[in-house]
């Protein structure tokens, strides 16, 4: 792991920082600048295949998928204190890769990813593993147990990327699953603050993982016959293939896409008033 605060070299996969079979790099653009601001490895099928091996190990072999809603729930917020730990840092790498607003970068995506994983695990707590009802009659009992989906790969854009990242791993951990993470190419350094939170907090090698790349690498992994869901936010058109991926092979979905307050702001408007109404 590289010691240069903006430069990350190395891919978090089964608890430890391999290098890429690939040593290309990415160079990230700072929009406000328009300089570099850092770099990451630009990835590759094969450190897909590395990623989800190893989240699939710790969904057979590892206590992550066979601990209590209890046991996931502390483990969640002591990745949580870690997050916030590093809440500030992880707020100025957001705003130098993205050009985020600082204020709010600090709320969204430093403070906020941490708020998301005690909320889960506050539910991961309170959500019983098997429950037994009563059919309809009466005469039978149906019992209702939840088990975790598998190995969830997590797809993430660039505009909030911690606060969406946070949306897709929280309740997967919840739930026992374990996570590939793959960030946008144009914000994969904030990626890595979830690395190294899990990695300071000691989660089970191979919960999370985090990889970066384009959109090749992204595509790979959402075919990759090791993951058994797929989440992601992003653009209309990449949703809609993603989408027919996942119904050919008959593997659970959820997408988020498209954008919102979309609009066309001429020379005489009211700045602040179209401000306010977009916000």
């Amino acid at each position: 792991m590289s010691t240069t605060p903006h430069i990350r070299s190395s891919l978090f996969v089964d608890g430890e920082w391999l290098a890429p079979r690939d040593p290309t790099m990415t160079t990230i653009i700072s929009p406000s600048t328009e300089q570099p601001f850092g770099a990451a490895p630009a990835g590759s099928a094969a450190d897909v295949d590395a990623a989800v091996a190893s989240a699939r190990r710790a969904l057979r072999h590892s206590s992550w998928t066979r601990a209590s809603g209890g046991e996931r729930a502390a483990a969640m917020r002591a990745v949580a204190d870690e997050l916030e730990a590093r809440g500030e840092e992880t707020a100025a790498t957001v705003t130098g890769e993205n050009g985020m607003p600082l204020a709010l970068a600090r709320v969204a995506e430093g403070r906020g990813p941490a708020a998301t994983l005690r909320y889960y695990a506050d539910l991961a707590e309170a959500t019983p593993h098997e429950e037994r009802r009563n059919a309809v009659g009466g005469r039978r009992v149906t019992v209702v147990r939840r088990e975790p989906v598998g190995v969830v790969a997590a797809v993430v854009p660039w505009n909030f990327p911690q606060s969406l990242t946070m949306f897709k791993v929280a309740p997967a951990l919840a739930a026992g699953c374990t996570v590939v993470v793959k960030p946008a190419p144009e914000t994969a350094l904030d990626a890595f603050a979830l690395a190294d939170a899990a990695e300071a907090s000691g989660l089970p090698a191979g919960v999370i993982n985090v990889i970066t790349g384009g959109r090749e690498v992204g595509a790979y992994l959402v075919s990759h016959a090791g993951v058994d869901k797929v989440a992601f936010t992003g653009s209309t058109a990449a949703g809609r293939a993603i989408g027919e991926v996942c119904g050919r092979l008959l593997r659970p979905v959820t997408l988020e896409l498209g954008g919102k307050s979309a609009a066309i702001v001429l020379d005489d408007a009211d700045l602040p008033q179209v401000a306010r109404g977009l916000s």
